[in-house]
């Protein structure tokens, strides 16, 4: 029988990879069904040992027979590849019954596959709408001895929920909370040793800026790990990424939850999949040649080219399941979405116009600065902009949560700068507003939580992104305010989740205040394609909410429309 190459597994860049050396003819069509292969390699071309591409390549030499040197090593690969998606299959339609799991709080059965899932394939995200229950379902892995002693990685303000999530569900359970950024120092024979603890706990609850201190030494104890709010690790060659890459590579199981897995990008999602199933997807190069066409912006992201193709792949691939409300069962009251338009107190505006003008002038201007300056620049008046609107609108926007709360209701309001804070506070004093933002510390943010949910403060003014996975407030509170806005969707989809959650009974409504001046009117066209992103990955069958343009030089757009704004010439834009 005729062959056309050869097919060797090798060490390459520190990772198991196919090389390739084929018939030229044969290349052209490898390159073509392979999008992640280098298309200027020549020769031999290079593809890394993933189940995914073992059955690809399998597939592949029933039509063009090659010399497989490792032929066992391609139909393991292949082999494990065809389980997972018949055991992903079977559970997604209910012909397999997941295991129970012994509970102190019985899961739903719609709880129950996530874990399963987990234990079978070795990681899992889990991106189910918001408030359908992921606790419960990272806590269900520990339910299986394999998995312990296990992690929690969590905010800074959730340890305390997991906590007392563990004990409701599992009370048996030995559960710590890591208080140190690294294992304790003890003195032994003239040598200092990292001690973890005299007796290890069940599960270990840490915050993410803990992990990089800790990751080193819990790598050959720890045997599962649940990165709650994954979307923290959406950064490569970020600290978190860093340790939680590390850690993963050396436990069983691996477990992501996250309602909104990107926040901005597409691209975003590869190094949290890559964390919970190391090396699944081949190399970043790879997934950006393969899934967003080789283009990335300069600061290194890519928009997927086709998320809804994506989202199903990864689905069927076992890497990631999404359900809604409605497909749970568990579908929530109606969440009604208000634009609610505010005038503005223009002498803000005024006060930063001429700087910057001066900023937007040098941001769309060509050659005159080099790339770092004309970054700073554009970063000082993308924040310098955006505060301005935020302290145009603060004193409309207090008024409108005043006529709410006046109306019987409790209202949780969202924002990010601090000078906006500060006139919230002020117009609602007699209110007695508490704040739950990035400067408190974690009990006061608790003391704040806690008047809030006792009656004591009918207002609740939250940082955007301050406030993730934090539960507990959907019995008391339907109504929340966006009083300024974040140019990611995925942030104000957290911040509804903080009341619109299992265990809502009250239809609800998401205000979003908007003014006709500043940054708001380009910040409420770009959010579209970002909302575009992440419902396409997350619910692949879904239609598309919004449509927008391209938002990659949003800043420089910002800037346009800022210079319009004011009748200024717009200077041709930089490439």
């Amino acid at each position: 029988m005729k062959t056309y190459g050869t097919i060797e597994l090798v060490t390459r860049g520190g990772r198991e990879t196919w090389r390739i050396a084929c018939e030229p003819h044969v290349t052209i069509t490898l390159k073509r069904l392979f999008r992640g292969i280098n298309k200027t390699n020549m020769g031999e071309v290079f593809i890394t040992n993933t189940p995914t591409n073992c059955r690809e390549l399998e597939w592949f030499t029933s039509r063009y027979p090659m010399e497989i040197v490792d032929s066992d090593a391609l139909r393991r690969g292949a082999e494990e590849q065809r389980a997972i998606e018949a055991d992903v299959f079977s559970l997604m339609d209910g012909t397999y019954q997941p295991p129970s799991f012994d509970l102190a709080v019985p899961l739903r059965d719609y709880q129950k596959i996530p874990p399963a899932m987990t234990l079978r394939t070795g990681g899992l995200l889990v991106a189910d709408e918001l408030g359908v229950g992921k606790t419960a379902m990272g806590i269900a892995l520990f339910a299986e001895p394999r998995a312990l002693p296990a992690l929690v990685v969590t905010l800074t303000h959730l340890p305390r929920q997991w906590e007392a999530e563990i004990k409701r569900f599992a009370p048996k359970l030995h559960v710590r909370i890591v208080t140190t950024g690294t294992p304790t120092k003890d003195e032994t024979r003239g040598k200092k040793q990292k001690v973890l603890f005299s007796d290890f706990p069940d599960v270990l609850i840490m915050n993410y800026h803990k992990l990089a201190g800790w990751s080193e030494s819990l790598a050959s104890v720890i045997k599962s790990v649940v990165f709650d709010e994954a979307h923290e690790l959406r950064r490569m060659g970020s600290q978190k990424y860093s340790a939680a890459s590390y850690l993963s590579k050396h436990v069983a199981f691996r477990m992501g939850l996250t309602g909104t897995p990107i926040f901005n990008y597409g691209s975003e999602i590869f190094p949290v999949l890559d964390v919970l199933r190391p090396g699944v997807l081949g190399t970043h190069e790879e997934f950006i040649r393969e899934w967003c066409g080789g283009q990335l912006d300069s600061k290194g992201r890519a928009k997927i080219k086709e998320p809804k193709a994506f989202g199903t792949y990864a689905r069927d691939a076992g890497l990631m399941i999404r359900r809604t409300r409605a497909d749970v069962g568990r579908e929530l009251p109606p969440l009604t979405r208000v634009p609610h338009y505010v005038d503005a107190n223009l002498e803000a505006l005024d006060k930063i116009g001429d700087a910057a003008a001066e900023l937007a002038t040098v941001i769309l201007r060509q050659g005159e600065m080099r790339r770092g300056e004309k970054m700073m620049a554009s970063e000082e008046f993308n924040n310098a902009l955006r505060q301005a609107t935020g302290i145009a609108k603060a004193p409309f926007v207090a008024d409108f949560v005043r006529m709410l709360v006046e109306s019987g209701e409790k209202v949780i309001l969202f924002g990010w700068h601090r000078e906006v804070y500060s006139i919230w506070l002020d117009r609602l004093k007699d209110l007695n507003p508490v704040m739950f933002t990035g400067s408190e510390s974690t009990n006061q943010k608790e003391a704040a939580k806690q008047a809030f949910v006792s009656g004591v403060s009918p207002v609740l003014i939250m940082s955007l992104r301050s406030g993730a996975g934090l539960d507990g407030l959907q019995g008391i509170c339907r109504t929340g305010v966006i009083g300024e806005l974040d140019w990611a969707a995925g942030v104000h989809e957290q911040c509804i989740g903080r009341w619109y959650r299992d265990g809502q009974t009250e239809p609800c409504t998401a205000y979003f205040m908007i003014s006709d001046y500043g940054s708001d009117p380009t910040m409420v066209d770009v959010l579209g394609l970002k909302r575009q992103q992440l419902e396409g990955i997350r619910d692949p069958y879904a239609a598309a909410v919004e449509q927008a343009t391209d938002v990659s030089g949003h800043v420089r757009r910002l800037a346009e429309d800022f210079l319009r704004s004011r009748g200024l010439k717009v200077p041709e834009v930089a490439a």
